[in-house]
């Protein structure tokens, strides 16, 4: 009898493992975000998947209308500008993306029951956006998929999640881009950049630039760091002359404008001063813009 016994649990173990394994896509709750006003916006969404016990899988979320996984967009047909920016992120701190690749999607293993997945929702601060008074609707369609190589089956795969924005509010939003110097040397050099700003039609507002990161830096003596105690010196101006220092302080040396309903470029122009010492290396700084409105 104990043979018989010992049999007939190896016949049961041997069935469990030849079992064929299967995953199926369960519900999808939607990222739905309310009123975006140039502050950092957070919210979840859901996943629900159900695997055959100890099947190894992975869920991938596509890049969407951007095309991109870290630089995913809402858009929206009659906003201006149409795009605007979000990441979804795995975990409650926001800091792993989410993507569609073997090392940014979520890996998991199955129970045999439903097991739920958070996903994490930003829209990171100073986003360029535009309203009216009655807010603006941006979505996206992002693609989740199963991906299981032992898997027989995979049911309900490649379903749609929805992100969607209610609206944003009348206001401001800025955004900036990078201004490089390429390589210094001895000789002056003259470089731009833009500060984009989207504020609803008639909004007065001043933008400014503060004196950056470095030690002893004002903004009118500027500064970048390099390697050891090196650092170099520089301007940024409001104006194609450079001759009218762009500051922070509203009235005095920040750059007004009233907001035209679209997205406005306004123009950073920078200068490395002739004949600084140099040592060798990266020269960097990080000026923060700032909208007040």
């Amino acid at each position: 009898m104990k043979r018989w016994a010992i049999l007939c649990v190896f016949l049961l173990l041997c069935g469990a493992r030849l079992g064929a394994q299967s995953c199926q896509l369960g519900q999808i709750s939607n990222v739905s975000f309310l009123t975006y006003s140039g502050a950092t916006l957070r919210t979840t969404g859901g996943i629900n998947v159900s695997c055959t016990s100890g099947t190894a899988y992975s869920i991938a979320l596509s890049a969407g209308y951007s095309g991109s996984v870290t630089g995913r967009e809402m858009y929206c047909s009659s906003c201006a500008p149409p795009l605007l920016g979000y990441q979804l992120f795995s975990n409650a701190s926001y800091t792993v993306n989410w993507g569609n690749t073997s090392t940014t999607d979520v890996n998991a293993t199955g129970t045999g029951a439903s097991q739920p997945f958070t996903i994490y929702a930003q829209i990171p601060a100073n986003e360029a956006f535009f309203a009216g008074s009655n807010g603006s609707n941006y979505n996206d369609s992002v693609l989740v998929t199963i991906v299981c190589n032992s898997c027989t089956s995979i049911s309900g795969n490649n379903q749609g999640l929805i992100v969607h924005l209610q609206q944003t509010a009348p206001g401001c939003g800025i955004s900036a881009s990078n201004l490089s110097f390429g390589n210094y040397t001895g000789k002056a050099i003259a470089a731009t950049t833009t500060i984009q700003v989207g504020c609803s039609s008639g909004t007065t507002y001043n933008v400014g630039l503060n004196a950056g990161t470095s030690t002893g830096a004002t903004v009118t003596t500027r500064k970048m760091t390099g390697p050891g105690a090196a650092s170099l010196g520089y301007a940024l101006f409001s104006n194609s002359a450079m001759t009218t220092n762009w500051g922070n302080t509203v009235g005095t040396d920040t750059v007004p404008g009233t907001a035209n309903g679209k997205v406005q470029s306004l123009t950073v122009y920078g200068q490395l001063t002739a004949g600084q010492p140099l040592v060798t290396g990266s020269y960097t700084d990080t000026i923060t813009a700032t909208i007040t409105y």
